[in-house]
């Protein structure tokens, strides 16, 4: 039975600029993965576009196809139509600066952002339906290609391997908001391919990690 493994990126630059690359805890994170996918010989390695994705999957140990379905929403997009003082990264980080606890506050700050775009508001180049629709329809390009016991890595990020996982067990998007923010950076998550179609068997598994290299931002 073909199986698909959706791999979180590793821990990104949180708080900096430019978020897109990896941290130097992000880092040690990947090389974790490189010892745990040491006796696995995937038929293929798929990445979205993001830095972060190809620089887990190379510190991984391997050269991955791009495909941009795989890709994560713009959170950045997302944040600023809730907050739009937010377009400027300093106004931001001085915000979430006063309150003592800048990781809470963000993370406060981004499910309201969130849930603004999954209810519908306007201001974004790609609504919440259709994120939804190409994180699916990317996992399915990626199960045809793999033939009987083949096996595909997938380096991604945590949005898209939630949209999946709730439309897979649930039929529909109603569990993304509970199970994106638990997604675990370099997280595993499988899902097989048989004649009933996709089905999750384990999700966000970290074991990998420890408790020294655990983070979810």
């Amino acid at each position: 039975m073909p199986a698909i493994y959706l791999i979180r990126h590793a821990q990104a630059s949180f708080g900096a600029r430019d978020y897109d690359k990896l941290s130097a805890v992000g880092e040690q994170q990947a090389a974790r993965l490189r010892e745990t996918f040491a006796d696995v010989k995937p038929a293929l390695v798929v990445s979205g576009s993001m830095r972060r994705h190809q620089q887990t999957a190379s510190l991984a140990g391997f050269t991955a196809d791009v495909d941009p379905g795989f890709d994560e929403f713009d959170h950045q997009e997302v944040i600023v139509a809730h907050k739009p003082a937010y377009r400027r990264h300093a106004v931001m980080v001085a915000d979430l600066a006063r309150t003592g606890n800048p990781r809470r506050a963000f993370q406060e700050v981004f499910g309201a952002a969130t849930q603004r775009w999954i209810d519908g508001g306007d201001g974004y180049t790609e609504t919440f339906h259709a994120f939804c629709e190409r994180s699916e329809a990317a996992v399915r390009r990626t199960a045809a290609r793999l033939g009987k016991g083949e096996t595909a890595l997938v380096f991604t990020s945590g949005g898209p391997i939630a949209a999946v996982v709730s439309r897979l067990l649930s039929g529909g998007d109603g569990l993304w908001t509970k199970l994106n923010p638990v997604t675990i950076n370099t997280a595993i998550t499988k899902v097989v391919s048989g004649r009933g179609g996709l089905t999750v068997v384990s999700y966000n598994e970290h074991v990998h990690l420890g408790a020294d290299l655990l983070t979810y931002r």
